[in-house]
């Protein structure tokens, strides 16, 4: 349990000290929020909230990491998992940046992000590649009766996951506490598993301190990001926490455990695609009116659509990080007997 406190008490701690004072600079440059005009109304009110939090979040997870890595020269494998979250952390940081300077929703081009989130991942994986253990690395794991070697396929589904759930968290971080809220609860019960089956991935012996170090660093900023938030993680927050979390899942061998804990910003990614898909689909059969007036959801994301349904905020935040805790507490009874 050492390595949990060891993870957890540094981020969570630098979080916590110096969040008052970095929200203060944030809204001293003019690192403000510019609301969608996709959003509820009810969110014009958040308008002008300090964003690009996300700093705060990684410099917590750093602060948390330094120890580790000055002690045991071999758990320096780690800096491929950081550059990955720095890396990320960046392409959201300057979307953020453009956003507050231009005072409108218009930062980075969507084919922009997108290709630097590709080349970051595939960076990461041809690392992971390069370190390759044959027969261990490619495969896939879920309890100790599930294990199947992918080969060659394994890479490309690696970089899908990484870019894939970047932007499912991203789509997630809509509502207070929401995407901090769970990104702290799936990095915590990985580093769990990671502490408990040791062998099961090759970086366990640091995986279980990043993992509560991005716990520790997401319970933190929930002080103040829980409703009504005092500071947006922006998308260097949930860019950066995508790719750790995926990363994180990748190297210690629980894809399909991650992807199980991961119920919400799945679901998020996929309101989106099933509402462009039917929505495209029906402008072109019968017509743009036909289709705004017949769409699937009322707003995408998934939780734009219960605002629309009426629902609290904090309701919608509570429910999902309850979903959140029932499907890790399922998917950790399931695979208990390992």
């Amino acid at each position: 349990m050492y390595n949990l406190a060891l993870g957890f008490t540094p981020a969570f701690l630098f979080v916590l000290v110096f969040g008052g004072s970095f929200i203060k600079r944030l809204r001293a440059i003019g690192a403000k929020q510019t609301i969608s005009k996709d959003a509820p109304s009810r969110h014009l009110s958040k308008q002008g909230t300090p964003t690009m939090g996300g700093v705060l979040i990684i410099g917590g997870i750093l602060f948390a990491c330094i120890f580790p890595l000055y002690q045991a020269p071999e758990q320096r494998s780690m800096l491929g998992l950081l550059l990955l979250m720095i890396g990320y952390g960046l392409i959201g940081f300057t979307d953020d940046l453009l956003i507050a300077l231009r005072g409108k929703n218009l930062g980075l081009r969507a084919r922009e992000k997108m290709a630097l989130q590709f080349l970051l991942a595939i960076c990461f994986i041809f690392w992971l590649h390069a370190n390759e253990d044959p027969g261990f690395t490619t495969a896939i794991h879920f309890g100790t009766s599930y294990q199947y070697d992918l080969g060659w396929l394994y890479y490309p589904l690696g970089v899908l996951l990484i870019v894939g759930f970047s932007n499912a968290l991203n789509f997630t971080d809509g509502l207070d506490g929401l995407a901090s809220g769970i990104s702290g609860l799936i990095a915590g019960a990985l580093a769990l598993i990671f502490l408990l089956l040791p062998g099961v991935g090759h970086y366990n012996g640091w995986l279980p301190i990043f993992g509560m170090a991005v716990a520790g660093a997401c319970a933190a900023f929930l002080w103040y990001n829980a409703n009504p938030a005092k500071v947006f993680m922006g998308d260097t927050g949930s860019l950066a926490l995508g790719a750790a979390l995926s990363g994180m899942a990748l190297l210690g061998k629980e894809e399909i455990t991650f992807l199980i804990f991961a119920i919400i910003p799945l679901a998020e990614i996929v309101s989106v695609m099933i509402q462009v898909t039917v929505f495209k689909y029906r402008t072109r059969t019968k017509g743009l009116e036909y289709a705004k007036s017949h769409r699937v959801f009322k707003r995408t994301p998934l939780h734009h659509h219960f605002e629309e349904l009426g629902m609290d905020e904090s309701t919608i935040v509570w429910r999902f990080i309850l979903s959140t805790l029932l499907s890790i507490g399922v998917t950790l009874l399931i695979t208990q007997g390992r």
